[in-house]
């Protein structure tokens, strides 16, 4: 795929973002989930509505927010409202339907970390830490996980269970009465997974043009299954490209501003 037209970042974004409908209700982590979520609002769905944890309802960010307490998100967005109440009355009510995450590692059964690597007490690296993610991962109706895919991010086994997925699989999250359905599907570099109907275990369903199964494979710390029929993936538009591309660029050229405070007299 290197003589494609657009980088494997770039398909991979514009797979997730293809994933969310108009009108959906989405809560939105930073980094990739946040670029995919507004390049699909400035494209087929510009009445997603975008909550992000700050508090901010119906975001409308003109650039990437460097973090969910980016000055952009409060000045774009319909309202802003307390913390407590993102979670209890808009998650916890049940009215968010898409949680929209990442991480940095994943199992076979779609539980994500993103505390540490390593032992927990003496960490190799030290990660940003749960956030809301494990409040998003077990209320939203359903999940969707963008992450880049290696034997190193989709791991046999968590170094820290942050945020729950379908557990131990076979039914092991419904069994602990979890009110959302779990991810549905996991978009990366190479193409999706999605679970297994049974076991829940996930599976490669899809891949993008030009990358084989074995290729896909050979990124995952366990022995990935394969679904009977693998999806090609459809690439992305040039419309795609260029507001994704738009959107990239604006986003550095702010984040390249210097800050500028002023002092009292």
């Amino acid at each position: 795929m290197n003589d494609r037209a657009y980088s494997r970042d770039e398909i991979m974004t514009v797979t997730a973002a293809r994933q969310l409908r108009n009108g959906a209700v989405c809560f939105v982590g930073i980094g990739l989930p946040s670029a995919a979520c507004n390049l699909a609002r400035q494209t087929h769905a510009p009445d997603l509505v975008l909550i992000y944890e700050s508090g901010t309802v119906d975001t409308k960010p003109r650039v990437l927010p460097l973090s969910i307490g980016d000055g952009e998100l409060a000045e774009t967005a319909t309202c802003v409202v307390p913390l407590p109440d993102i979670f209890s009355c808009y998650l916890q009510g049940g009215r968010v339907d898409v949680g929209f995450l990442s991480a940095a590692q994943i199992d076979r059964f779609g539980n994500l970390n993103s505390t540490v690597i390593g032992d927990y007490a003496t960490p190799k690296v030290r990660l940003p830490g749960a956030g809301g993610a494990p409040e998003i991962a077990r209320h939203a109706r359903e999940v969707l996980i963008v992450m880049r895919q290696s034997a190193r991010s989709f791991v046999d086994k968590l170094d820290f269970c942050t945020s729950c997925g379908y557990l131990d699989g076979g039914g092991a999250r419904r069994a602990r009465g979890l009110p959302g359905a779990g991810p549905r599907k996991v978009i990366t570099d190479y193409g999706m997974l999605e679970p297994a109907p049974e076991t829940e275990e996930l599976r490669l369903t899809a891949l993008y043009p030009g990358i084989e199964v074995e290729e896909a494979q050979a990124a995952t710390g366990w022995p990935l299954k394969i679904a009977p029929n693998v999806a090609e993936l459809p690439e992305p538009t040039q419309e795609d490209l260029a507001v994704l591309r738009a959107l990239h660029a604006r986003t550095q050229a702010a984040h390249a501003q210097p800050v500028r405070i002023a002092l009292p007299a």
